[in-house]
């Protein structure tokens, strides 16, 4: 059965198979990338290769600059780069010397990785839930990497964690996309969920390359349903002591799934028939939703399972991470051992976990649990746990991703002041989906509020006034640790704005009706005779001056 509702990290099967390691890059599709030279002869006779594999020998093969998308500097101890990135670039690089015959490109070589970014949906414990996870095909090298999310194109918020902070609900209409900070152009393809339901859930990519199985044009959309549930079904045959091995989800499958196969965590071929003493363990996986491994007889095999492959959690909190084992008899197991890989730093590599007070081990039967307790943002990273027997020991496994976040007060609108009557949702916001069941409390300048119903992360003032005004603060409950607070500035709405809108509108009636009463006073003054006007200006005052007035229009005011 897949883990917690298939939440499992494709990332560390990944780094497994392929081998990235510490003189390992990965770098983003479409960005650049420098290579530096180890090579310590003269400048002069260094030169750049690719490495490749044929017929069991390496064959070198001298890279040349263009001066456009690669360059090679002198300058800058021979390093070259490589720009606007892509698949093909994939390769082993290294930088030797051409007189070199017998240590060229022995030590130093670079393997280049070259990321593609998706939007990867996982099911969540809610049956009608998905979580989405900002994804690459390699842990990118350059650190730290900020994510950034965007719904329906627009910007939403930029968190150092790759998981979309909120639970998706079916929403065909609302897309969603990620892109790294600082590289913004080379945005994932946008994915909408559809379909929801206890057993699928339906995915649509803008780009037709997310769907590996369906012949589809770059720039045309595609769809993929995926199960919630993926198994290993283990069945007999009519071979006494043979089994066949099915892939089983909880949805019909469909041409468009791609469904693979891995032997002890490595790529393999649809196993046939299996033998019951077969030490090898098997798992299945419909694209990046993948089944437990199982043995078929634990007695013979080895295998690690987990019961939560993502677990987002609280600062201050507790948490148990638990893994299922199966140990075979003929192997004397020597340590269970717990580790932790923290991928923003791959050249740290591993660490062991040792017992503290705060850190607590607990084996019962084939089980095996890690505890931290009042964990803090240092605990964010991936745990493995791994059996040490007279074989050795077990190879890496993709562990569990533990994310460990605060609290934080979100408004929106985003504004930090507003006005009266308007609508203003304060959000109890996370850097990860916590489960749907929290219960939270909410305080106003350090004072819970008594709300009527059941609190949720959101409160939503509607319509605000000024007694909303004040700090906000939120918790979980059960929790003593609270967010910080974040200031609500309300400002009123004026009074006599009412009394204003009353005295325009009494003016536009006011003026209006006064202009008509002077014009048609005017044009009752200018009926009279002008020839009259003319003989009563000159009884006043004759003269040439009063003579050229009287030869113009002459208004009632210049006569007053």
């Amino acid at each position: 059965m897949l883990s917690a509702g298939a939440e499992c990290v494709f990332m560390g099967l990944f780094l497994y198979i392929s081998g990235v390691g510490a003189n390992s890059i990965c770098a983003l599709k479409g960005s650049s990338v420098d290579l530096h030279c180890s090579a310590q002869r003269p400048k002069s006779s260094r030169k750049w290769f690719t490495v490749r594999w044929e017929d069991n020998k390496k064959v070198q093969d001298q890279i040349f600059a263009d001066g456009k998308r690669v360059n090679i500097s002198e300058e800058s101890n021979f390093t070259i780069t490589i720009n606007d990135l892509r698949e093909s670039d994939k390769n082993t690089y290294c930088c030797s010397d051409v007189d070199d015959k017998r240590n060229k490109c022995q030590r130093g070589e670079i393997q280049l990785l070259v990321a593609d970014l998706q939007v990867k949906v996982f099911p969540a414990t809610g049956e009608k839930t998905v979580s989405l996870m900002c994804s690459s095909s390699c842990p990118l090298t350059e650190s730290p990497v900020v994510y950034i999310w965007y719904k329906n194109t627009e910007f939403l918020y930029q968190d150092s964690s790759p998981w979309y902070q909120e639970l998706i609900s079916s929403e065909e209409s609302v897309t969603y996309s990620c892109a790294l900070k600082g590289y913004e152009h080379l945005r994932a393809p946008e994915v909408s969920v559809a379909s929801l339901t206890s057993a699928c859930f339906t995915v649509t990519y803008a780009k037709g390359r997310m769907c590996s199985n369906q012949q589809r044009p770059e720039d045309e959309p595609c769809s993929i349903t995926y199960p919630r549930e993926v198994q290993v079904h283990v069945q007999k045959t009519k071979v006494r002591g043979h089994f066949k091995l099915a892939c089983n989800t909880s949805c019909p499958q469909t041409e468009a799934q791609t469904i693979t196969w891995y032997k002890n965590r490595r790529l393999e071929q649809e196993p046939r028939s299996v033998l019951s003493s077969s030490p090898h363990s098997y798992s299945c996986a419909v694209e990046h939703l993948f089944s437990d491994e199982v043995c078929i007889q634990d007695q013979y095999c080895s295998r690690v399972n987990y019961v939560n492959r993502r677990i987002c959690a609280l600062q201050g909190s507790s948490v148990n991470i638990s893994s299922e084992y199966s140990d075979p008899y003929y192997q004397q197991s020597k340590s269970k051992s717990w580790y932790k890989n923290r991928r923003s730093d791959m050249a740290a590599g591993e660490e062991l976990i040792k017992s503290t007070d705060r850190i607590k081990f607990h084996g019962v039967m084939n089980s095996h649990i890690l505890t931290i307790k009042k964990l803090n943002k240092n605990d964010s990273a991936e745990y493995i746990f791994r059996i040490r027997s007279n074989a050795g020991r077990w190879p890496a496994v993709p562990g569990v991703t533990l994310v460990v976040t605060d609290l934080r007060v979100k408004f929106s609108p985003s504004a930090e002041e507003v006005t009266e009557g308007q609508r203003v949702t304060l959000t109890c916001r996370t850097s990860c989906p916590l489960t749907d069941n929290m219960n939270y409390i909410w305080y106003l300048n350090n004072q819970p509020l008594n709300l009527t119903k059941t609190q949720s992360k959101y409160l939503v003032l509607d319509p605000v006034s000024s007694e909303h005004a004040g700090n906000y603060s939120c918790k979980v409950k059960m929790l003593q640790k609270s967010s910080l607070q974040k200031m609500l500035t309300v400002h009123r709405r004026r009074k006599w704005t009412q009394a204003a809108i009353r005295i325009v509108v009494l003016l536009l009636v006011v003026i209006p009706t006064s202009i008509f009463l002077w014009i048609r006073r005017k044009m009752t003054s200018i009926q009279s005779p002008r020839t009259e006007t003319s003989f009563n200006l000159e009884e006043i005052s004759p003269g040439q001056v009063y003579e050229n007035i009287s030869a113009q229009p002459i208004e009632e005011d210049d006569i007053l």
